[in-house]
């Protein structure tokens, strides 16, 4: 009884003490202040003092107590338990939707844009690395596909016809009845290294989200790495942009690399992310310095977190379009992970007329930067579309593979109004078909009661007609080239080296999404076709691949726990 009744007299005292110290504190704020400026500041004073008192009359209340009232007392008054946070993931992904099967009777035409960023690939290996599974609509297939360097045959190619068609078609590997068609584009390739003045701004985000080891600390490790692979007159600028934006660095030459590098060793990053303001600025800075014959261009190396400025999506691409006829290009490079903004950077560098592309280790710097510098900065051919005319008597249905955002109606393809993909010196790039030729008898699409029956009387020899249109860098004027797809020569029973890595990093990336239309083809089956294809990236790039789709499927328990829509809200925004 006698420990009971000292529980609860502590118990009293201490609530006791407390009402007083609330009545004080209530007289004192309800004081009229007006005739003392000091008033504040001795409120402030008398409240932190009155705060301290409470807290050392609870612990002296509690203090008298026996063992269980103390130990009662103190969790009654303890805050609650705090737990280390967890990395939020708020990255922000556009919606991406497998592209259907068309009905070739219906539609025989297939326009679309070319595609050469990177992002995609990149970014999927950060995700598997770090042991986790990538949100499906990071994965867009374009870019999973043409991050490989295939170097089709170029032994047609010249400065006046810069573009030749590689074309193979086999066996689906993952649907029965159907066929997969290998359209791959080769660009003219130099014996000698063409000499191409740069004139390069760095826009360099130095906002508070650029702290991390792999986001500034990386990108000026890969900005050093790269003016060590420049020519002596080649000249780099660098704006910064915070909360505030500025000149770091004016057009210097690559000769002058310790005060370049001085320059870059000086930022620091902390603030918030005016990146409007900083765009404008280094298109100016590249306008101001323009080389005619040169590679002008803007780079922007951010994680895209934008919070101050210009920061709607859609000024933000309008300011970029605005900037296409004037001949400077915009290049992203995205850092980091948490807060990354990948919809935004791909759509930059879309309207921008440049490459998106995703750095995630040195290594990749040096990929992008040094190994594949001459595609990524030397111009052959602008707005470059494709149109796929396919033949009904032939090809039942068709299905592209990827290409989601670069798709273009029809009559936009002899448009000189209607922008597209840019393509660098070198370069390769892949596109794929799924078809289902007139004769199987495993279509996707049902079988129409009214439609009209394919004609028997139309020319068999022909899979399709292929039609490529581009635009010199100097010029508005497209240049047209067209050729008939051959459905003998087109047909062949085994892949070539460069269609099994293009089938299998395809497939990769379907089995990552979840796609419905991977049906026949497991993660091993995957893995297979990807050793099988060892050595065509000169890079070794493909060696890396095998790699990954050996992670990703010692990853395969969550993903079977997980559906595609629990990735998609784990912190991940989609854009719809």
């Amino acid at each position: 009884m006698s420990n009971l009744k000292r529980v609860s007299t502590g118990i009293i005292s201490f609530f006791v003490s407390t009402m007083l110290l609330s009545c004080a504190q209530s007289q004192n704020e309800n004081q009229d202040t007006s005739s003392n400026s000091s008033a504040p500041a001795i409120a402030k004073a008398e409240q932190d003092t009155q705060v301290k008192y409470r807290k050392e009359a609870a612990k002296r209340t509690v203090s008298q107590s026996s063992g269980v009232a103390r130990q009662t007392a103190e969790m009654s008054m303890a805050p609650p338990l705090m737990y280390a946070p967890q990395e939020q993931m708020q990255e922000n992904y556009a919606q991406v939707k497998d592209n259907g099967v068309i009905r070739t009777e219906r539609q025989p035409l297939s326009t679309f844009s070319i595609d050469v960023d990177t992002g995609a690939y990149s970014n999927m290996r950060r995700f598997l690395e770090s042991g986790r599974l990538p949100p499906s609509d990071s994965i867009r297939l374009e870019e999973m596909i043409n991050y490989f360097v295939y170097e089709y045959d170029s032994s047609n190619t010249s400065p006046e016809k810069p573009f030749q068609w590689t074309k193979q078609m086999v066996k689906s590997p993952w649907k029965k009845g159907s066929y997969l068609l290998q359209l791959g584009l080769q660009t003219y390739k130099p014996a000698v290294k063409r000499e191409i003045s740069n004139n390069l701004v760095f826009l360099i985000d130095v906002s508070g989200s650029m702290r991390n080891e792999d986001k500034l600390p990386l990108l000026k490790k890969s900005i050093k790495l790269m003016l060590n692979n420049m020519s002596s007159d080649d000249r780099v600028a660098f704006v910064v942009y915070a909360g505030a934006s500025g000149v770091v660095l004016p057009p210097t030459k690559v000769s002058e690399q310790v005060k370049i590098v001085s320059a870059l060793e000086q930022l620091q990053a902390g603030g918030s992310t005016n990146g409007g303001e900083g765009l404008k600025l280094a298109y100016q800075l590249a306008a101001q310095h323009f080389k005619k014959d040169g590679n002008n261009r803007v780079i922007l190396a951010t994680d895209g977190d934008f919070n101050v400025g210009i920061v709607n999506q859609s000024e933000l691409i309008d300011f970029i379009k605005a900037k296409q006829t004037s001949g400077i290009y915009l290049t992203t490079l995205g850092f980091g992970q948490g807060n990354y903004n990948d919809h935004l950077m791909e759509q930059l560098a879309n309207k921008g007329n440049g490459q998106y592309a995703y750095i995630d280790s040195l290594l990749e710097a040096k990929r992008v930067l040094i190994d594949r510098q001459a595609s990524a900065l030397d111009v052959m051919a602008k707005d470059v579309k494709i149109q796929v005319e396919f033949n009904p008597a032939v090809v039942a249905e068709y299905r592209l593979i990827g290409y989601q955002n670069r798709k273009l109606r029809d009559e936009d393809f002899e448009n000189d109004k209607v922008d597209a993909g840019e393509v660098g010196v070198g370069h390769s790039v892949t596109a794929l078909y799924e078809i289902t030729l007139t004769d199987s008898e495993l279509r996707r699409l049902p079988e129409l009661r009214y439609g009209q029956k394919n004609s028997a009387s139309g020319n068999k020899k022909e899979l399709g007609f292929l039609k490529l249109r581009y635009k010199k860098p100097d010029s508005d004027k497209s240049t047209e080239l067209a050729e008939a797809i051959e459905l003998e020569s087109v047909l062949s029973d085994e892949m070539s080296p460069s269609f099994r890595l293009a089938s299998a990093v395809t497939a990769f990336g379907m089995w990552l999404r979840d796609s419905d239309y991977l049906e026949d083809m497991s993660i091993m089956d995957i893995e297979q076709q990807a050793k099988s294809a060892v050595g065509v990236d000169p890079f070794g790039a493909d060696q890396q691949l095998v790699q990954l789709i050996g992670l990703a499927r010692a990853l395969k328990p969550s993903k079977l726990e997980d559906s595609a829509s629990e990735r998609h809200s784990s912190g991940v925004v989609i854009e719809r």
